[in-house]
């Protein structure tokens, strides 16, 4: 049961977060019922996953480009 209806793997990383961000404010405002609460909360975790997931593909990539700049570097050294 997801509330936006998206599924998370087509969730942008901007989506994900203010979704997040949006589910966050719910939780923290209350007058949500112990089932909503548990919903949100779960709804939460996944977008934090997906946002993790994210993150961790665009330090991959950075990290990559790096390594190729200083490789590159030392070969026009030599």
């Amino acid at each position: 049961m997801s509330m936006s209806g998206k599924t998370e793997e087509t969730l942008s990383y901007e989506q994900a977060r203010d979704e997040l961000i949006e589910t966050v404010r719910r939780l923290e405002a209350g007058g949500t019922s112990l089932e909503e609460s548990l919903a949100l909360w779960e709804r939460g975790e996944e977008l934090a996953k997906v946002c993790r997931r994210w993150l961790e593909g665009a330090r991959a990539r950075l990290d990559a480009a790096l390594t190729e700049e200083e490789e590159e570097e030392e070969a026009g050294e030599g």
